[in-house]
């Protein structure tokens, strides 16, 4: 949420006013000022206004993010993982909290145990939960802690996170695209049934409006990374 400045000021308004004739009373919705914008207010107009200056709430649409560049790392797990991350993750990275967090951790996530994000979770209902540089969500990342085996005491540290989003990886089809068993556009779906940043051919997330979600990339910038980071074999 921002905010945006107007000056305003006490009195009657000196300014015709949508057919208000000037020296009249004239009583404004919130609205009105706002598409007023900066207003000269007072008692008469030879003396000037008293001016105030007050800020009011605005949604603003997000900031557009930076293009994505394709990654530099080595192997297509590595380049697909920083595609998925660039999508998913604040610049805060393995880092990252859902922005809709109303309480959000203690510490960093990479400096907390596995243990500790579930006690943060189980402490902080009703409210998104996503963390970590994949955006991993309470139902997900149990299942993925239980199907690794990964113990509760585990730092949620780059590694791990990195290890828990190579299993998703998996899940959506890795081992059959790499094979040529899989089309692109098969395993892209894959891709964006897992992660909300990552868009389906209408350029929208499968999860749009779901907790906030919505996709962070456009269908032609995902088809173009996928198919550089394949053309490095």
């Amino acid at each position: 949420m921002k905010t945006s400045p107007l000056t305003l000021a006490l009195g009657f308004v000196v300014t015709a006013i949508a057919g208000t004739a000037q020296g009249e009373h004239a009583q404004l919705s919130m609205h009105d000022i706002v598409s007023l914008g900066p207003t000269a207010f007072g008692l008469f107009p030879e003396r000037g206004a008293i001016v105030l200056k007050i800020s009011v709430a605005s949604d603003r649409a997000p900031v557009a993010r930076v293009p994505f560049i394709s990654s530099p790392s080595k192997g297509q797990a590595a380049r697909l993982r920083d595609l998925i991350g660039h999508a998913e993750a604040s610049r805060a990275g393995y880092d990252s909290v859902q922005h809709g967090a109303r309480t959000p951790p203690s510490k960093r996530p990479t400096e907390m145990t596995v243990g500790e994000i579930f006690a943060w979770i189980a402490a902080t209902p009703g409210q998104p939960h996503a963390i970590g540089r994949y955006q991993f969500i309470p139902k997900t990342l149990r299942s993925l802690v239980r199907r690794g085996g990964i113990g509760t005491d585990e730092r949620f540290s780059r590694a791990l996170q990195d290890h828990l989003a190579d299993m998703l990886l998996a899940d959506a089809g890795f081992d059959a695209f790499q094979s040529g068993q899989m089309s692109q556009e098969a395993f892209m779906y894959n891709l964006a049934g897992i992660w909300a940043g990552l868009p389906l051919p209408s350029g929208r997330s499968r999860y749009h409006g779901y907790a906030g979600n919505r996709a962070t990339i456009s269908w032609t910038t995902y088809q173009t990374e996928i198919a550089l980071i394949y053309a490095r074999r």
